[in-house]
């Protein structure tokens, strides 16, 4: 990374130990920060979430991990509810036949033009989904983590009274 030019200006940021130490911040910010950047930026999700955890001092390989909601097979169904969310929160007559024409529409256009066809109630949910699903990771991570140490402790303690 050092010696290629595009790269070297992020080295000595990558470097810092929080960014791949195992804590419990760090995880569950980098969850919160791959499933909010996996939502909603389809395509340059990758560079976007890197520079957020570099900035945070979050995992990175976490951070990774959780950009993978969003796949193939789980894309389809978080924009068609990400979609639904933001039509019934716009509540526009439009958003409908918006949809039902990119649906019925010609081969011709390419997906890109599809989803831009789709307009505003598609950004809003996207970005009610990704940050309330981050939000939410975030919290959950945080509890689960917490609730395994409290464990741990009462097992100790328990063990050491008997």
């Amino acid at each position: 990374m050092r010696h290629n030019r595009w790269l070297r200006w992020i080295g000595p940021a990558l470097h810092h130990p929080q960014l791949w130490h195992i804590t419990r911040r760090g995880v569950a910010l980098a969850v919160a920060l791959g499933i909010f950047f996996g939502l909603l930026v389809p395509i340059t999700q990758i560079p976007l979430f890197a520079a957020a955890a570099v900035v945070f001092r979050a995992n990175i390989p976490t951070a990774i991990a959780s950009t993978l909601v969003t796949n193939p097979v789980t894309f389809a169904p978080i924009y068609y509810a990400a979609y639904h969310l933001g039509a019934m929160l716009i509540s526009n007559d439009d958003s409908l036949q918006n949809l039902q024409s990119v649906q019925t529409g010609n081969g011709e256009s390419s997906w890109i033009e599809r989803i831009a066809a789709l307009g505003k109630p598609l950004l809003l949910g996207l970005l009610i989904l990704a940050a309330s699903m981050g939000a939410l990771a975030y919290l959950l991570v945080n509890g689960i983590w917490r609730l395994k140490i409290w464990l741990a402790w009462r097992r100790r303690r328990q063990r050491r009274l008997h």
